[in-house]
């Protein structure tokens, strides 16, 4: 009987997750980024793959190799291994925010459409203007239907090595929860790399700010309780913003202090080749806003160390609350899919985002 070749690789892919990814250069790092990503998030998809992989094996009798048999058994273990992790993250992220009290999430929903679906009780208001650089300058806001005055903010900077990105690509799921929760939340694009330097990025996220202490009134903000948040390099940005000595957190005259932030698998680092005073880890300070920080232990983009490093120096120089979360088995873009591991970050970051502006 001969090796079922075809299956047995296929196996192999949806074990993947179960391993800790090595860091590869490109393309084959972001190969296996996206895949083990996918299968690490979707695990009903995941599950459905092998399944219908494994039926169609049968038929074609490739199971009755012992090789095969086996490899299915540890590929169904890798399987249930990688959805048990997913599962964990609520209690590692109700630990961290403890003793706030964190909201429940639609966990049936989650599981049957992993995909962002915008409330109808939500209104997305697209392309709104905040600067001169055409597209790179828009954002999205959104609010509660039914209006309202006085809600707190939440502006977030997408993820994508500073390089790519859109405003309607990531964390989706945490800006419908919190603006059917009577919050308005804004996502932005920002000038991209080469183009932009660090400083104009950091420019952009106070630009953002400055824009809602001007105008937030009128869509309903309350211009001073602002939470910035952001994916990958969004987070970077951000807390550069955030986290710069207070003097420096202005645009044209606007303040541009904020809440809190909040880091969705960021680079605290260097930022390409530049000197210290681009990463947040070398530049935060004691007068630095609470900050959380949820990173996977699985990043194969940016290693979780990375993030240790960062909350490790937050916490040491800090007056402001730091809550730090490592998301067991959570690969980098895990705010791309409305995931079971997501949904927990969202809950968690609902109920840091409420106390630290009074909510």
């Amino acid at each position: 009987m001969s090796t079922p070749v075809g299956y047995l690789v296929g196996l192999a892919v949806l074990a993947l997750p179960a391993l800790r990814p090595p860091r590869l250069p490109r393309p084959l790092g972001a190969a296996l980024f996206l895949t083990t990503l996918a299968i690490g998030e979707l695990p009903v998809l995941a599950a459905l793959a092998f399944g219908a992989s494994t039926a169609l094996a049968v038929v074609q009798g490739d199971l009755g190799s012992p090789v095969a048999a086996a490899a299915a058994v540890l590929a169904a273990g890798c399987l249930v291994l990688t959805a048990w992790r997913g599962a964990r993250a609520g209690a590692v992220l109700r630990g961290a925010v403890a003793p706030t009290p964190v909201p429940s999430g639609p966990w049936w929903r989650v599981l049957l459409l992993p995909f962002a679906v915008r409330p109808r009780t939500v209104e997305r208001v697209s392309d709104l203007v905040y600067g001169p650089a055409g597209r790179r300058h828009r954002f999205d806001l959104y609010r509660r239907r039914a209006g309202g005055t006085g809600a707190p903010v939440l502006i977030h900077l997408h993820g994508g090595y500073y390089t790519t990105g859109h405003k309607s690509s990531q964390s989706l799921p945490l800006l419908h929860r919190l603006a059917e929760r009577g919050w308005v939340c804004l996502s932005a694009n920002y000038r991209l790399r080469p183009a932009a330097s660090v400083e104009e990025h950091v420019e952009d996220v106070r630009r953002l700010v400055a824009w809602v202490r001007r105008h937030g009134e009128a869509w309903g903000a309350d211009p001073g309780r602002i939470v910035l948040s952001g994916s990958s390099a969004g987070a970077h940005m951000s807390a550069l913003a955030a986290c710069a000595p207070e003097g420096e957190r202005t645009f044209e005259g606007v303040d541009t202090s904020v809440s809190a932030v909040v880091g969705l698998g960021g680079y605290w680092g260097r930022y390409f080749g530049r000197g210290p005073e681009t990463s947040p880890t070398e530049t935060v300070g004691a007068d630095a806003p609470p900050v959380m920080v949820v990173h996977g232990d699985h990043d194969s983009v940016v290693p979780v160390e990375n993030a240790r490093l960062f909350a490790g120096r937050l916490r040491s120089v800090s007056h402001a609350p730091v809550v730090y979360a490592e998301l067991p088995g959570g690969q980098h873009g895990f705010d791309l899919f409305w995931s079971p591991r997501f949904t927990a970050v969202v809950n968690a970051v609902e109920a840091f985002a409420n106390r630290v502006v009074g909510r």
